[in-house]
């Protein structure tokens, strides 16, 4: 089985979840979506900002600032290839609510369109600072939009979900999966989009040589 490991609030996540779709649906290998709720203040610090940009709290480092600067212009890049919107977040956010509507949403989609178009949703909106992905309420209105029914989410998201939520955190994390998007192949881990044509040699049965890392600029 091929897993999947995304973030909602990972900027690599969101510009990569559309092309990582197609080993799905043009190569035919079912994903199995996990989240990683990345703890992205104890590495690259906390910040939060007004509408207007100004920065009204933060522990960043100069470095820290580099480095996050550097992360969005690349991501950014993408986006706009893709005809996509990405703007930065005012905040760093707490994605496990999301992580657990996104487990809810795969076990209770009546299909694969409807996962599709719940992730894509949440993606596209919160990268468009128009989803509060912390509000409960507000990941149940994407699960309606989808098709896919909320009755028992916020039983799931206070209990059973959450615990799972938790559980896997720390499985991925002993695993060795640190990062987002992370493909999970039996007892290997590839890290970061450039390696889809590596993860669907594997998936194809390793024939002839292994492929080129590259980056996949093409349109979604």
């Amino acid at each position: 089985m091929l897993s999947v490991c995304i973030d909602f609030k990972s900027p690599y996540a969101f510009v990569a979840h559309a092309l990582i779709w197609q080993l799905e649906e043009v190569h035919g290998f079912k994903i199995h979506w996990l989240p990683l709720t990345l703890n992205i203040g104890s590495f690259l610090g906390r910040a939060e900002k007004r509408a207007d940009g100004e920065v009204v709290d933060t522990n960043r480092t100069p470095k820290q600032w580099s480095v996050v600067k550097a992360a969005y212009r690349d991501a950014r890049c993408y986006a706009e290839n893709q005809g996509r919107v990405l703007r930065g977040p005012l905040k760093i956010w707490d994605s496990s609510l999301a992580g657990v509507a996104l487990m809810w949403a795969q076990e209770h989609a009546g299909t694969r369109q409807q996962l599709k178009q719940f992730m894509a949703d949440v993606f596209e909106r919160f990268w468009q600072r128009e989803c509060d992905i912390e509000d409960r309420l507000i990941l149940e209105a994407a699960l309606s939009r989808a098709g896919i029914q909320t009755q028992g989410f916020p039983d799931y998201a206070a209990g059973a979900g959450r615990d799972h939520h938790d559980q896997l955190q720390d499985q991925l994390l002993t695993q060795g999966v640190f990062g987002v998007p992370s493909f999970v192949l039996e007892d290997e881990i590839f890290f970061g989009r450039e390696h889809m044509d590596t993860v669907l040699w594997r998936l194809n049965g390793s024939q002839g040589a292994m492929p080129f890392v590259r980056y996949p600029w093409q349109r979604v």
